[in-house]
């Protein structure tokens, strides 16, 4: 079987990768082993949203008081809660299906393995292709702690099939994964710790953007331990146990269930990718802007490259590698200026563009004001009180670097911030633009005001 473009894995990035080269004339074979319909749609963005729907409008209830209203007897339903994700997760799996059966692609069901460079192996078939797309997606990692497979623990594939609430969980990790499903089970009814090896929980993000979160975190009495050292697991009267250390001293904790949530790697298991000689490093693909692995006809794109493990970013770079597999001139890049991610935990975080911690280690000038949820009057209404809006631009020209929300709807607050850099924008134009009250988005002027007046007055 020959064909001009050879996608293997057909999630985000291998489909929008072989929707791509069609597009532009080739023929293109889609190989997935399957289950079809890709990690966000079966694991990951989802069915997580749609379950923390849930505990998002349990913990609204349990507020009912301080709005003036009565709601008693709350209880949580998992079963239900999982019976809701299942359906909706179909619905949207159903949709990808129908899109990698379309005639427009060669769908092939099975695990593909290189033979060479121009060449893999599907059971018992042997494609060739001018080009090949690796798009396989990510995995759970396994993490080396003394005990932790002796006692046992579930990871976040497991975590999402649950039928009964946990009395008790350790979660292990402070990622986003980590924080969005410890908020949900603790919101639930169970008793949740939560165990974090760095300073702050969301260490990629700066530290102030993370505090208001665990500081919420606390409120809704989950413990939150960061700074630690986990040393070993063990069983307590039949109960796993984390050992750690934290601020100086050795703590313990016992739960019934540990979720290891520390984190995903490339799935790159029996691929080969010796033998098409593909580079690896720290178990993931080497890419360039083109999306070229090390073999210049070999592109790699989503989780399995390892950079940013989002949806959209992976649309992005199996886009990119579609057109330059297709596309003898006129390559295109991939440009993460407006990297964007969202951490759905309450408060949200989201984030656009440059950190402080990314300007400073890059040494790139700026300039960063913020403005507090507490003291704005919509939020104020809402009772969403927790969190802030930090902006960071040139100290020159005032075009913003990055804009982070930390609050109620970040999520939705930020695309704002995203159109206006989309369009190399300062924080004179975002204060420019009319903004209505009382509307949440109205915060986003007040930072963008300081910024101005400091750029004029410099």
């Amino acid at each position: 079987m020959k064909f001009d473009f050879v996608v293997i894995g057909g999630g985000s990035a291998g489909y929008a990768a072989a929707r791509t080269a069609v597009e532009l004339g080739a023929s293109v074979a889609i190989v997935d082993k399957g289950p079809l319909g890709g990690l966000c749609i079966l694991r990951g963005c989802m069915p997580t949203k749609t379950m923390l729907r849930s505990s998002d409008i349990m913990s609204l209830m349990r507020r009912a008081k301080e709005f003036g209203l009565g709601a008693t007897n709350l209880k949580a339903n998992l079963a239900a809660i999982n019976d809701r994700t299942n359906a909706l997760v179909k619905e949207f799996a159903d949709y990808r299906i129908e899109q990698l059966k379309s005639p427009r692609f060669t769908l092939l069901r099975g695990r593909a393995r290189f033979e060479s460079a121009k060449k893999i192996r599907v059971g018992s078939k042997t494609i060739e292709a001018r080009s090949f797309l690796i798009s396989t997606g990510s995995v759970a990692s396994h993490v080396a702690i003394p005990g932790l497979d002796e006692v046992g623990y579930i990871t976040s594939d497991e975590a999402l099939n649950l039928r009964k609430l946990p009395k008790s969980m350790i979660t292990l990790g402070g990622g986003a994964v980590a924080t969005e499903l410890a908020q949900f089970f603790n919101r639930l009814g169970t008793k949740s710790t939560l165990i974090q090896r760095s300073n702050h929980i969301l260490s990629s993000s700066d530290e102030d953007l993370a505090r208001p979160i665990e500081a919420r975190f606390r409120e809704e009495n989950m413990e939150v331990y960061t700074g630690t050292h986990l040393t070993h697991m063990s069983k307590e009267k039949g109960k796993p146990t984390a050992h750690f250390t934290h601020g100086g001293k050795t703590r313990r904790v016992s739960a019934d269930v540990i979720f290891q949530a520390l984190g995903r790697v490339p799935n790159l298991e029996g691929l080969h990718l010796e033998e098409a000689g593909v580079q690896v490093e720290n178990r993931r693909i080497l890419v360039d802007k083109q999306m070229r692995t090390s073999v210049p006809h070999i592109f790699a794109a989503g989780d399995c490259v390892g950079l940013y493990e989002i949806v959209h970013i992976a649309i992005q770079q199996g886009e990119i590698a579609g057109h330059n597999a297709i596309k003898g001139t006129r390559k295109k890049e991939i440009d993460y200026r407006l990297k964007a991610e969202v951490v759905f935990t309450d408060p949200q975080l989201a984030s656009v563009g440059l950190t402080e911690k990314e300007c400073q280690q890059q040494h790139i000038p700026y300039l960063v004001e913020s403005y507090p949820f507490d003291d704005h009057g919509k939020s104020m209404v809402l009772g969403e009180l927790h969190g802030f809006v930090k902006l960071l631009c040139n100290p020159e020209t005032g075009e913003i670097l990055g804009g982070h929300i930390v609050g109620p709807e970040a999520s939705e607050l930020f695309h704002e911030l995203i159109a206006v850099m989309y369009y190399h924008g300062t924080v004179q134009d975002l204060m420019n633009i009319p903004h209505y009250h009382p509307t949440l988005a109205e915060i986003l002027t007040y930072p963008a005001e300081d910024l101005a007046e400091r750029i004029q007055s410099s």
